[in-house]
């Protein structure tokens, strides 16, 4: 037996495995066929800018779901930015109180719009295990888009949130018409 008839030649593919798609492409793979809406909607819920709002201990998780163990840079929403003017999320971590509530009303409409809420922990979503006269969930100040149950939540639940409203936003309809005051 010689040493070359045990060596494997595969300089030929088997006709079996042979692809029928392997036709040179004039554009290859450099087309990308979508609609403006759909490419606003995929800008916006890769590119979300939290405002961080922590009222009692749930702002503790919400703090760690940055830091470098969570990374949720990676959802492009790494930067939590101080003026609601810059943020279009904001996260209610805690509990409101009555004094409060104004408070969150004043920065909700100070965001430019679109925004969205999420509202982190059971004291934000219902008063938690304070239920009494000086608290008041956070929906009936503000429209809620997601909630957290917790006491207090993971940062893993709000990383979580966070990747349902992206499937929130990405499903939003009528965009184009939105942008242009038509809707």
């Amino acid at each position: 037996m010689d040493a070359n008839d045990t060596k494997f030649h595969l300089s030929q593919p088997p006709e079996l495995f042979a692809r029928i798609d392997d036709e040179p492409d004039e554009f290859g793979d450099s087309i990308v066929m979508t609609t403006l809406g759909m490419a606003v909607n995929w800008a916006r819920k890769n590119a979300i800018w939290p405002m961080s709002f922590g009222l009692a201990c749930c702002a503790i998780e919400m703090m760690s779901m940055i830091a470098s163990r969570y990374d949720i840079s990676r959802f492009g929403a790494e930067v939590m930015r101080g003026s609601p003017r810059q943020s279009d999320l904001m996260i209610i971590a805690g509990r409101v109180s009555n004094k409060m509530a104004p408070v969150i009303r004043r920065l909700y409409e100070q965001m430019p719009e679109p925004k969205w809420v999420i509202s982190m922990g059971a004291c934000a979503t219902s008063t938690g295990v304070f239920s009494n006269y000086a608290l008041v969930p956070v929906n009936q100040v503000i429209p809620v888009d997601v909630y957290v149950p917790g006491c207090p939540p993971r940062p893993e639940q709000l990383i979580y949130a966070i990747m349902l409203l992206q499937k929130k936003i990405e499903q939003d309809k009528h965009v184009v018409a939105k942008l242009l005051n038509l809707a």
